[in-house]
């Protein structure tokens, strides 16, 4: 028979066994706890990577067409190079084939003498909407290329009768993106040309923007207009401004708020916006 000092002796061991299988579960539940933390948090930076990359896209079909995906063709496989500089000071801004089979292109040609753009002065733009007008400066020297290809789809009458697709309505992101004539955020013309962006570019209150998708070298003729301080990455062609009055009718559209959302929301707006004539006026 054990003694009692024996009793007590295998009441401490099976007492220490116990916490001590309770202390590895407890290290267990940490640790398993730290890898689902862990890919919650992979799975927020990829979401917010997401977000970004998309942001903008357009002319393409994995872009967001009022607020969601819609990846029905391949994607865009342009290989557009970067402008040069020539001796005269002009620019050759090469404008390629969009080659990635979407069907929401519209052929309109490409802009005439790409291989002497202009790079300096501007071009007004009066964009005349349901909403009211906007006047639309570009600036030649900071994205010539772009302001080249907006005048001539401008001039084709691409984006008269065309609706604003997309509204994206928060306190650090706020823009209308505009120029698709199919109105589904997919559609754009037939050729793509690259980006001019520098480290430094930035989307203030006021920015008329050029849309592309999440490859380089893929813009066309999607926009975007700014009526917030607008935090994006610099990936996105700043090609002018916007005057006071075009602001008036932008603030108006986005207290209309974006369809389906109270408060911030990204998606068609409230208050429909359709471009009824786009005109070069200086």
């Amino acid at each position: 028979m054990p003694t009692n000092k024996q009793r007590r002796e295998a009441a401490q061991r099976h007492l220490q066994r116990q916490l001590e299988r309770r202390a590895e579960q407890a290290k267990k539940r940490r640790r398993n706890l730290g890898v689902l933390l862990t890919a919650l948090a992979l799975v927020v930076v990829a979401g917010a990577a997401l977000l970004i990359t998309g942001a903008f896209g357009g002319d393409d079909t994995d872009d967001r067409a009022a607020g969601t995906t819609t990846p029905t063709t391949p994607a865009a496989t342009s290989s557009a190079a970067a402008r040069t500089t020539n001796a005269d000071g002009t620019v050759t801004c090469e404008y390629l084939p969009d080659e990635s089979g979407n069907t929401n292109l519209t052929d309109v040609g490409t802009p005439p003498d790409p291989e002497a753009t202009p790079t300096q002065g501007t071009a007004t733009l009066l964009m005349e909407t349901s909403q009211g007008d906007l006047t639309l400066t570009l600036d030649r020297a900071k994205a010539p290329c772009a302001a080249a290809s907006f005048v001539y789809l401008t001039e084709q009458g691409f984006y008269d009768d065309t609706s604003c697709h997309r509204l994206v309505n928060a306190e650090t992101f706020g823009v209308l993106q505009c120029g698709d004539p199919t109105g589904t955020g997919a559609g754009g013309p037939s050729y793509k040309y690259a980006e001019e962006v520098t480290p430094e570019t930035t989307y203030p209150r006021g920015t008329v923007a050029m849309a592309k998708t999440a490859a380089p070298n893929s813009t066309g003729g999607q926009f975007f207009l700014t009526f917030v301080d607008t935090e994006l990455p610099p990936e996105y062609t700043v090609v002018g401004t916007i005057d006071e009055a075009g602001l008036a009718v932008l603030d108006q559209v986005a207290a209309g708020g974006v369809q389906g959302a109270e408060g911030p929301g990204d998606g068609a707006p409230n208050i429909p916006v359709t471009i009824e004539d786009m005109a070069v006026v200086g």
